[in-house]
């Protein structure tokens, strides 16, 4: 195709594989709207999204945000795309994209997963059913570009909340965020986030809001946390049961933690008022833990583990191209907020009890 656009290079899809299959979904205050072709997808998308079904809705219905997913086999725009590099410490190249006038198009390179998207347009094509899990990403990623567009910053974090009060706990990579977040639900609280926080400033105060994405857990993880003896199926248990802790520890193998499962239902909500920003800096060694509140304008070297680029799958608009998000613009955001920092040995139980006492 010369002078290929996103709306042009969607239409012959949209027109030969008729997606009258539909699910109305509500994350937060905006209306979502998935169209497929395949009953299967929309089954599992349902299944994985039954917190936030929106039965009231109907497809007939303008939504705030329209995704279209497409069951085919592996697509070749004939374009030329570009790898992605891969982010620092990592060497394997999983993504390449082409921008065009009217947006974007990426394709994941082990699945074969293809998405335009673009002024409009938010179409998902390939094999959709064999990598629903992409397919959740990329829904939740429309979410994502709605909340930045509010004015939201987005952080590399996971939340949880009782009451009127949240949580936001960060970490670098592999310092366990999520299991903290788990551990602090097994004393009743709420799940609000896994991965990703959208924080917005408002007259009250800050607002923290979190993604529909339910926590993907090692089986360390789970062998530490009773609430997620669902989670492995009994057949594989015996085996991680078997494995020493550092091995668990490192473990690349996830399962998805529903959260009604093993917490019992209405326990995920999206967005609650922020309270305070946790970091885990700790390591692996036989010592206690401690926690101390910090001024972050003076711990800087901290900052990389909660600051989060935009990532290949944001649109961006006139508006969002001027738009700081640079280290003042995250200290500005976070003018007022408490931060603490877990540092010493790791020590899980310790720190869902600071983070307890932090919510009550």
């Amino acid at each position: 195709m010369k002078n290929p656009t996103v709306k042009g290079l969607a239409a012959p899809f949209l027109w030969a594989h008729p997606a009258s299959r539909f699910l109305c979904l509500r994350f937060g205050g905006a209306s979502v709207l998935v169209r497929s072709n395949s009953k299967e997808l929309t089954d599992k998308l349902a299944a994985y999204y039954r917190d936030f079904l929106d039965p009231a809705a109907t497809a007939c219905e303008p939504a705030d945000i329209e995704v279209t997913a497409l069951e085919l086999p592996e697509v070749d725009l004939g374009l030329p795309l570009a790898p992605k590099p891969p982010e620092p410490g990592k060497k394997r190249i999983k993504e390449e994209f082409l921008d065009l006038p009217d947006g974007r198009v990426v394709r994941k390179r082990l699945t074969g997963m293809v998405y335009l998207f673009g002024q409009g347009v938010q179409l998902a094509l390939g094999p959709c059913l064999a990598n629903d899990n992409q397919v959740v990403n990329f829904i939740n990623n429309r979410y994502i570009e709605r909340l930045i567009k509010d004015d939201s910053l987005l952080f590399h974090a996971s939340g949880v909340a009782k009451g009127d009060k949240g949580l936001c706990l960060a970490g670098f990579a592999g310092m366990g965020k999520s299991t903290l977040a788990l551990a602090v639900m097994r004393h009743g609280t709420d799940f609000v986030s896994n991965d990703r926080v959208m924080v917005e400033r408002t007259e009250t105060g800050l607002v923290m809001h979190g993604l529909p994405k339910m926590p993907r857990v090692n089986p360390g993880t789970v062998l530490a946390n009773p609430n997620l003896a669902p989670v492995i199926p009994a057949g594989e248990r015996a085996r991680f049961e078997a494995m020493p802790p550092a091995e668990l520890w490192d473990l690349e193998h996830k399962y998805d933690a529903f959260i009604d499962e093993c917490f019992g239902p209405d326990k995920f909500r999206l967005s609650c008022p922020m309270a305070a920003l946790v970091l885990l800096n700790w390591r692996r060694e036989q010592i206690p833990m401690t926690a101390a509140r910090i001024d972050i304008r003076e711990r800087r070297d901290l900052m990389p583990a909660f600051m989060k680029e935009l990532g290949l799958f944001f649109e961006m608009d006139e508006a969002t191209r001027g738009r700081d998000f640079s280290e003042e613009a995250y200290l500005a955001r976070l003018e007022g907020c408490p931060v603490y920092e877990l540092s010493g040995g790791v020590d899980f139980e310790a720190a869902a009890r600071f983070c307890l006492d932090l919510l009550r």
